[in-house]
């Protein structure tokens, strides 16, 4: 199968390393251009929405590295642009999905730790994404370094 527009969600990590990697073996077997996503959940979301104190300072922090990362991810993977990176707000899988559908992306590529147990029941972002995902999904297995 080709794919077009291959979609990988990061987490600004050194383990999104392998994940990019696939992705952009995937694009580069198929001539696929390639775009990444970061999404920076609001911070009241961990705090279930009852926030006692303002935390804007505190989430433009947040974006402000997290925009950073993602221009030296750039820088080490010239096969993505800056007009192919995106960086937003708000709740992984929606903002994922949405920006797949936008973009026009037929394959978006995960991380995805393969938890077991109360992780698993918990969730983790690649499940999230895999349900209503308007197109396919790749799970990368991350290995754990010890």
């Amino acid at each position: 199968m080709s794919y077009e527009h291959i979609l990988v969600a990061v987490d600004l990590t050194e383990e999104c390393d392998p994940v990019i990697k696939r992705a952009r073996a995937f694009a580069v077997a198929s001539g696929a251009k390639l775009s990444l996503v970061h999404i920076v959940e609001p911070m009241a979301m961990a705090f279930g929405g009852d926030v006692p104190m303002d935390l804007s300072q505190l989430q433009q922090q947040q974006f402000d590295q997290a925009k950073e990362r993602l221009e030296r991810l750039i820088l080490k993977y010239p096969e993505v642009t800056k007009e192919n990176s995106h960086l937003t707000y708000g709740q992984p899988r929606q903002e994922i999905h949405h920006l797949a559908k936008e973009q026009h992306c037929d394959l978006i590529v995960v991380g995805s730790h393969g938890r077991h147990g109360l992780a698993l029941l918990l969730g983790s972002t690649a499940n999230d994404v895999l349900h209503g995902a308007p197109c396919d999904v790749l799970a990368v297995k991350l290995v754990k370094n010890s």
